[in-house]
């Protein structure tokens, strides 16, 4: 497998901008898991990937800035969804590549991250989602930069579905197994509790 030290650097780009709509409105990156704030999680797999560690939110700016090299918010206060946050980290990336992930999968790897980063690197003019099955995984994904106008494009002609631009775009797929662990969305009161919410 490629080192890290061998791999282009990317952006990095982690989003925890929603409403928390499935939390009862609370902000889900600062909720805990096994102790630590999701938020945390990612940042402990990402951190060591990139100089350039982007978090997208849009409250607890003061919270969330340890975990960050730059924060970026949304340009409207309506919490406009995950497209609006992928845009502001497009348009602040300091590397030819936005990785994109979002605050909830905390069970992430290293090795799957490095295959994102490989694959991507197979086609670089390409954007990339993880897919399970035949299931499209658009906030798991890799970006080349040189595509921010497309998806600013996109969005002014009203498109708000990340996945559907980058399938117009010619998305390549990195393949996981159906019902990847690591994939797992703890995006629920239930499903942090079930994925065990305290250290075992």
């Amino acid at each position: 497998m490629t080192s890290n030290f061998q791999l282009p650097p990317c952006s990095i780009l982690l989003l925890a901008g929603g409403r928390g709509q499935r939390m009862g409105g609370q902000d889900k990156g600062l909720l805990e898991w096994q102790g630590l704030p999701l938020i945390a999680h990612l940042y402990h797999q990402t951190r060591g990937l990139s100089d350039d560690l982007i978090i997208s939110c849009n409250r607890n700016l003061e919270k969330y800035a340890p975990y960050a090299d730059q924060l970026v918010h949304d340009d409207n206060s309506d919490f406009p969804g995950p497209l609006a946050g992928i845009r502001a980290g497009l348009e602040v990336a300091r590397h030819p590549h936005l990785m994109v992930l979002p605050c909830d999968v905390p069970r992430i790897d290293a090795e799957l991250l490095t295959a994102m980063r490989e694959a991507a690197c197979q086609q670089p003019d390409k954007p990339l989602m993880l897919r399970q099955g035949e299931h499209w995984e658009p906030l798991l994904c890799i970006i080349p930069v040189a595509l921010a106008g497309e998806f600013e494009n996109a969005w002014n002609e009203g498109e708000r579905s990340p996945g559907r631009i980058m399938r117009n775009l010619g998305a390549i797929a990195l393949q996981c197994p159906e019902n990847d662990r690591r994939l797992a969305n703890l995006n629920t009161p239930e499903l942090l509790s079930l994925h065990g919410s305290v250290p075992e």
